[in-house]
């Protein structure tokens, strides 16, 4: 059904009054729309009700029934390279984040395209919307720099509190992984401490709300909120309460949820019925494990659940906030996740560090002082039905839900049009009217947007997100795809694949099950012609022939040791 979007506004009224001062009543509201980004960590595609999970999310699967639930979503297979091109719209070989810090190949670092923070070569969608009259706010995860000018509050955001690593604990100010000595906060350009109460997604909401009141006294501007959620990264932690709702979920254990979630999905029309669906090769046998490891195991899965259910509760807290103020039935929201389930499981490459620095005992398990993830085997559950995992050019690592609703946009609607992460940009400029940078912003020479608007798609006007002649290509740490029509060449590097090409139709074959290169060679060089060019025009370096990232992050965290890495990427102001 077509639907007709609304006029946005294009001036904000002031009347003056006779002390010069201005009130609410003597300011005419500016009625464009506000938006929303909860933009959350290593969400597999599966795990959220409407994409066919068990996990308690209703907040979530409401903007599901209220907007359109994107099926063929896809996005960058780790942290910062999708962050840098949600804020941009620009590839991120472009943006600084050619790789993540963490596993820079040694032949990257210090080369451009390869800093290791948001390049000032890019304007980031929050600049925009401020410049347009946009008060703009966020809390969470940052992940883009740690200098002075690289925080949020050089980027663009008026207010933002933000946890500038790739991570953190969800119950204190404490570093989850060894590459790091410690964490920091910023709140604007200042480092602060954190409340004795803290807990990550609680917190985050409350400070959002804060910043929208505050402003709310002062004047009727329309904001732009970014929520970007530690979870459901580890260290998997929550709420007792939370957790206790899934302890007696999982005993089957993941081949069992695998299943299940598949069937839901069918039911729901997200996935095709057959698919094939292969054995998670790192996963252990279920039916092998011991009654104590069982034990673990199913705590494990119920903790990572009671995380996203204190997520969605969140959210709906937020949006709950919203309505009291009567700005929902004026705010587009977008539930995103920032790239597919992470299996990684770093405690057993540095147990030693975290037997020092967390309790590990069962007992403990998700509360305050623990660490855990959840592994390989529910890693897979989570991205259900898809291959492989956070880091892979396969779909597990790529293709995640996404959810964008509000006013104008259809309802109801769940659909297969492939989308890019680069596009969310260029969409949300379109849709208020904001010109788009060309070449100069500012006096400065910046590139352009590499994105792609589907403003006419999600507005009903049009039936695709794309043309069929539109290419899209991701590389980081030599795992690639290429994106053309519904198909997709791709390769992996090790740990996830083997170098070679393979090309897959994704609305038929979205397990990737079906290499079709062999019956279409011309596509396979057509597309290959295209990525060569784009490692060309972004001057694309390549990791060398023995890279490994998790190898890699080793190599880092003793270039961490020794003061290297903290010396590309300050800590501190200087």
């Amino acid at each position: 059904m077509k639907r007709i979007f609304y006029s946005i506004a294009t001036t904000l009224l002031l009347i003056s009054c006779n002390n010069n001062t201005q009130s609410e009543a003597s300011v005419e509201k500016d009625n464009r729309p506000n938006i929303v980004i909860f933009f959350i960590d290593d969400l597999g595609y599966g795990d959220l009700g409407c994409y066919g999970s068990e996990v308690t999310t209703p907040n979530i699967d409401a903007l599901c029934n209220e907007g359109i639930q994107f099926a063929n979503y896809h996005t960058a297979a780790t942290c910062s390279p999708s962050r840098s091109m949600l804020l941009t719209g620009v590839d991120n070989h472009l943006t600084g984040m050619g790789n993540m810090i963490e596993i820079m190949a040694d032949n990257q670092f210090d080369q451009p395209g390869y800093e290791g923070y948001m390049s000032q070569n890019v304007v980031t969608l929050p600049s925009l919307l401020k410049d347009a009259g946009y008060h703009t706010y966020m809390a969470g995860k940052w992940h883009l720099g740690k200098s002075k000018e690289s925080l949020p509050a050089a980027r663009g955001f008026e207010q933002s509190i933000t946890l500038v690593e790739s991570g953190a604990d969800n119950w204190e100010k404490k570093s989850y992984l060894p590459l790091y000595d410690y964490v920091h906060f910023y709140e604007g350009f200042e480092e602060t401490d954190l409340p004795e109460d803290f807990f990550s997604s609680n917190y985050y909401i409350d400070r959002l709300k804060e910043y929208i009141d505050a402003d709310r006294s002062e004047d009727r501007k329309p904001f732009f909120a970014y929520a970007s959620f530690q979870a459901q990264h580890y260290p998997h932690q929550a709420p007792q309460s939370y957790t206790d709702h899934y302890m007696n979920s999982y005993q089957g254990g993941w081949d069992e949820l695998i299943a299940k979630r598949y069937a839901r999905q069918v039911e729901l029309g997200l996935m095709p019925a057959g698919l094939e669906i292969k054995a998670n090769p790192i996963a252990p046998i279920w039916q092998d494990l011991s009654d104590e490891e069982k034990k673990i195991q199913s705590k494990k899965m119920a903790i990572y659940a009671g995380m996203l259910e204190n997520l969605d509760a969140n959210i709906g807290r937020f949006i709950s906030y919203l309505k009291e103020i009567n700005e929902y039935d004026n705010t587009v929201f977008l539930f995103i996740s920032d790239n597919g389930a992470d299996n990684n499981e770093q405690d057993k490459v540095f147990p030693d560090w975290y037997a020092a620095n967390f309790d590990m005992s069962y007992d403990k398990m998700g509360l305050k002082g623990s660490y855990m993830n959840y592994g390989p085997g529910w890693a897979g559950a989570s991205g259900t039905p898809l291959k492989s995992f956070k880091g892979s050019a396969s779909e597990g690592g790529m293709r995640v839900p996404m959810i964008i609703a509000g006013p104008g946009i259809q309802k109801g609607v769940l659909t297969n049009e492939f989308v890019f992460v680069s596009d969310i940009t260029p969409t949300l400029l379109e849709m208020l009217n904001i010109d788009v940078p060309r070449g100069i912003y500012k006096g400065r020479e910046v590139h352009d947007i590499t994105g792609n608007s589907i403003l006419s798609f999600l507005q009903g006007n049009s039936e695709s997100s794309y043309s069929q002649s539109k290419y899209v290509v991701y590389e980081l740490a030599g795992s690639a795809a290429i994106f053309r029509d519904n198909y997709k060449l791709t390769k992996n590097n090790p740990p996830f694949g083997d170098k070679q090409w393979r090309l897959f139709h994704l609305i038929d074959d979205p397990t990737e099950s079906n290499d079709l290169s062999d019956s279409n060679p011309e596509m396979v060089k057509d597309m290959l012609d295209y990525y060569n060019q784009f490692t060309e025009d972004v001057k694309l370096i390549e990791v060398p022939e023995d890279y490994n990232p998790v190898l890699q992050v080793q190599k880092n965290v003793e270039r961490n040791n020794v003061e290297e890495l903290k010396e590309k990427v300050p800590v501190t102001f200087e």
